[in-house]
């Protein structure tokens, strides 16, 4: 491993008073634990009944709770590390920190709801703060999830210049819409959360196939958007059933998208300045699946983010460049 653990610690909110954090890194953990009193849930913990009729919820205890903070430091090559060339995506995972295992009481299960991990490239400024929110469904038994190293597959990242894009209009892509305007009333400005819609369109292979297959896909697309999406009186119709329903894609070809150009993580400055790249490790665990982020360098653009076994890769490489 090229990283070395410098500390592993608890910060929590302050009481009220100064918080004497007098160890390596005293301003970032100052600035973390005085950013948590105005989000306290996350310093918190998700508790998960063992009886499934109740529902899970977030605790958090004064002078108790606490989010776990990893500091690191970097001890490889940073500028390979940023590149857009295939990278083997297991390297990625130094940067990740883990959440604390389950802790099993007698009515429910506990785990934590955060944990930080800031890593310190020495001379370039540290990348950034990377972040894992745990997000828990009534049917699903709680666990913890993890990518089995290693992960036998190399990263990239492809960029698609304004003037590129404008030749792949003959390709759509589909994600959950953010619904934050879209419901009556909307969601206040200062929300902190997501609040994403749904929506499937189904269609026949054999229609797709035809010579009319991508109006009609055009079409399911937009009957989608224009009754459900933008209608705010169906736009959270049946929302307890989208979980159930999403189960049932699972099982044929679909395509997943972390992230949103609309987004601008790439410019987002915690005091070091901009993060010089943007990667994504979730997407090593999806069969299918991207992200996707606004373009740090090329103005209009976008950054396209791709995990797969090497030999797939290059052979994605090839396709791409001759298509552009």
């Amino acid at each position: 491993m090229a990283t070395t653990i410098i500390e592993t610690c608890r910060v929590p909110a302050p009481p009220g008073a100064a918080v004497d954090l007098l160890t390596v890194a005293p301003k970032l953990k100052e600035s973390l634990s005085l950013t948590l009193k105005h989000y306290l849930p996350v310093a918190g913990d998700l508790i998960y009944p063992l009886n499934l009729e109740k529902k899970p919820e977030i605790r958090y205890v004064a002078g108790d709770s606490a989010v776990s903070l990893t500091i690191a430091v970097f001890g490889s090559d940073f500028d390979h590390l940023i590149g857009n060339h295939a990278l083997d995506a297991d390297q990625f995972y130094e940067f990740v920190t883990e959440i604390d295992p389950v802790t099993d009481e007698s009515e429910y299960q506990r785990v934590p709801v955060m944990a930080l991990k800031v890593t310190l490239f020495p001379g370039r400024g540290p990348l950034g703060i990377d972040t894992i929110f745990w997000k828990v469904i009534r049917e699903v038994p709680l666990k913890l999830s993890s990518f089995p190293l290693p992960t036998n597959r190399v990263r990239a990242t492809y960029i698609l210049r304004q003037a590129d894009i404008k030749k792949l209009k003959d390709l759509a892509l589909a994600k959950k819409p953010d619904l934050r305007a879209r419901i009556d009333p909307p969601v206040p400005a200062n929300y902190f959360g997501n609040c994403l819609g749904h929506g499937v369109a189904k269609l026949e292979h054999k229609q797709l196939l035809g010579e009319e297959g991508f109006v009609i896909a055009a079409e399911a697309i937009a009957d989608q958007i224009k009754n459900r999406v933008n209608n705010k009186e169906q736009v959270l119709k049946d929302a307890e059933n989208w979980a159930s329903e999403m189960k049932k894609v699972f099982g044929i070809r679909a395509f997943g998208v972390s992230g949103s150009p609309k987004f601008d993580l790439s410019s987002a400055d915690f005091g070091w300045g901009r993060a010089r790249k943007l990667e994504v490790v979730s997407i090593d665990g999806e069969k299918h699946s991207i992200s996707l982020c606004k373009s740090r360098d090329s103005e209009g653009g976008l950054e396209v983010g791709l995990s797969l076994p090497k030999a797939r890769m290059e052979a994605f490489a090839a396709i791409f460049e001759e298509g552009l």
